[in-house]
């Protein structure tokens, strides 16, 4: 058991070691304004596919498979090269170790990862290890904010590949740019209705972006601590597997959650494996929250406050009671963007322009998400960011 772990830290310091030190351009940009009409710095909008819950799950992702297949295997084979470069030994542990960690899974998550393996052609062990990346790695910005008749909307822009290889040449992150390819729409469909939809990265199971439809929107994002993700994951290999994986909770609580109250109790009790802020948007004017959580209880909740003329609650990866650190205040740009465009100005266009000022959008960032939940919109865009631009 042991060996599994030591695995998995094992390839996380493998690909630590290519990060590179970037030095800031001296580099300020204004808030972005009409940049949501002719889509700008997006390469594009991702696919949709339907995973239908009413089929088996070893093959319920059969179709997103076969069409990001060449993607996701080149992927894995950029993560095999950056951690083969440290020692082919880790990806051999990998093959040889994680597998059997698949059957501790709870269902339905075991046996999708093993059906995306068999689908894709890859070992089941670098499926897992795609997966697990998501518990340790996310670097976000999220936004649930209500316009003058109380209508909610809830944003998102999903970073990832922090100190994941950096290349010098290109001023990139190797595995964000890996990862792009790979973002696509999941309609989730139940007796052949939708039950929610997410964005996600083929062959990804868990949920960082979803939408449930006339009731509850939510996004995920990383908390960073001490008692991060490694401790949860450690115990988790150990055998104490009363805490859920943070994405998988997220998509249990999709699946059976119908409010944002009951949304709510579940993101504020359950144990998990790592730290996280939970952000949640509701139907009705004022629910919208940050849901701060430790591994084992909730440390705070900071709700949107309508009646002292709170129209918005933002969160990047920092606690809001604390100041991020002065290499990385995304959370102040944001806000200042948000000020800017105001309360009577929140919809899609204005939301996306905030998402779309450096260095709140920077090189880490992979799509942007819109949703709307009366209506059920969601919009995603795969970005892109003009240089000179943040690492992060």
């Amino acid at each position: 058991v042991n060996m599994q772990f030591i695995t998995l830290l094992a390839v996380f310091a493998a690909l630590c070691v290519f990060a590179n030190a970037q030095v800031l351009p001296p580099y300020t940009e204004d808030c972005q304004h009409g940049m949501y009409a002719n889509h700008a710095r997006c390469a594009g909008m991702p696919p949709t596919f339907e995973v239908n819950l009413d089929q088996d799950p070893s093959v319920r992702w059969n179709g997103v498979v076969q069409h990001k297949k060449k993607e996701l295997v080149a992927m894995i084979g950029q993560i095999k090269l950056l951690v083969g470069a440290i020692s082919p030994k880790i990806i051999t542990a990998v093959d040889q170790y994680l597998p059997e960690l698949i059957q501790k899974l709870p269902e339905p998550y075991g046996a999708e990862i093993q059906g995306i393996a068999k689908a894709s052609g890859l070992p089941d062990g670098e499926i897992l290890l795609f997966n697990i990346f998501y518990e340790i790695f996310t670097v976000c910005t999220s936004i649930v904010a209500q316009d003058d008749a109380g209508k909610l909307y809830h944003a998102r822009n999903l970073d990832f590949g922090l100190f994941m290889g950096w290349d010098v040449k290109n001023h990139t992150w190797l595995i964000t740019e890996y990862l792009r390819p790979l973002v696509v729409n999941v309609n989730f469909t139940r007796g052949g209705k939708t039950a929610y939809k997410s964005v996600n990265f083929a062959g990804y199971i868990g949920l960082l972006t979803g939408i449930k439809p006339n009731a509850f929107t939510i996004t995920l994002n990383e908390r960073f601590n001490i008692d991060g993700g490694f401790v949860g994951m450690l115990e988790w290999i150990m055998g104490q597997r009363d805490g859920h994986w943070t994405s998988f909770l997220t998509r249990t609580v999709m699946d059976k959650a119908s409010s944002y109250d009951e949304a709510m109790s579940m993101l504020t009790k359950e144990v998990i494996l790592a730290p996280v802020y939970y952000i949640v948007g509701g139907v009705k004017s004022g629910e919208g929250a940050v849901v701060t959580r430790d591994r084992t209880k909730l440390d705070n909740v900071m709700a949107m406050n309508t009646t002292a003329g709170e129209w918005y609650v933002l969160e990047t990866n920092y606690d809001n009671w604390t100041n991020p650190p002065f290499f990385d205040d995304r959370r102040a740009d944001a806000k200042k963007c948000m000020d800017y465009s105001g309360k009577k100005g929140v919809g899609f266009p204005s939301i996306f322009d905030v998402l779309s000022t450096k260095p709140v959008l920077n090189q880490l960032t992979t799509y942007t998400a819109l949703m709307q939940v009366n209506a059920g919109t969601l919009e995603t865009y795969i970005r892109e960011c003009p240089h000179p631009c943040y690492p992060w």
